[in-house]
């Protein structure tokens, strides 16, 4: 599983575009298609119910949290900022989660072919298999080198969470920065009367 996947799941929280909030996985409907989009070839599909639904949004819970950890000193996502789990909470979810599958590497070797590592494993329930690989996506995540990169979008009403792509990134996309240098022009110019058009000359 890519590691980019748990930036994917935390960005399940995010701005409906109409001053709201939005949450892909608010109903089980939501949760399967967010899960379907997320399958690797060849894995079982797990059963997306109320309780797996659950499971998930604990598991992005915690790792929301390690979000808001990894960006501090600067502001955590304000989605959440009031309801993030300590520290040892959020840990002990995500190392729970992926410990549900227990893999090992097995060395194979084809006979036309070059030497390669796949994970060997007791069969687990696809639910299961599904927030181990996820969680260890997170591990991976926040363990590498995109986890430096880690930002909280500024932006007014943006709730996510980026990995900055260059030096001058402040914003996750081009909409956020937009909707950013228009609230700063608005608030150094005291907010033009809506009754007074502005000048066309005003900058």
């Amino acid at each position: 599983m890519n590691s980019r996947w748990a930036l994917d799941l935390a960005s399940t929280v995010r701005h409906d575009g109409s001053g709201g909030m939005a949450d892909d996985l608010a109903t089980v409907e939501g949760a399967g298609v967010w899960v379907s989009a997320h399958i690797t070839p060849g894995a079982s599909v797990p059963v997306v119910d109320e309780e797996f639904r659950e499971r998930l949004v604990a598991l992005r819970r915690a790792v929301r949290s390690l979000f808001a950890r990894t960006v501090s000193p600067d502001p955590p996502s304000s989605a959440d900022a009031h309801r993030l789990l300590p520290l040892e909470q959020a840990l002990e979810r995500l190392n729970t989660d992926a410990a549900l599958v227990a893999v090992r590497p097995a060395l194979v070797w084809p006979d036309a072919g070059s030497p390669a590592v796949e994970w060997e494993g007791e069969a687990v329930e696809p639910a299961d298999a599904f927030l181990s690989a996820l969680a260890r996506a997170a591990i991976a995540f926040l363990a590498g080198p995109d986890r430096e990169r880690l930002r909280s979008c500024p932006a007014p009403r943006c709730v996510r969470y980026f990995v900055q792509e260059h030096g001058r990134q402040r914003w996750c996309g081009t909409s956020c920065g937009n909707r950013a240098r228009a609230a700063r022009h608005y608030a150094r110019h005291g907010g033009a009367s809506r009754s007074e058009p502005r000048s066309e000359s005003a900058t």
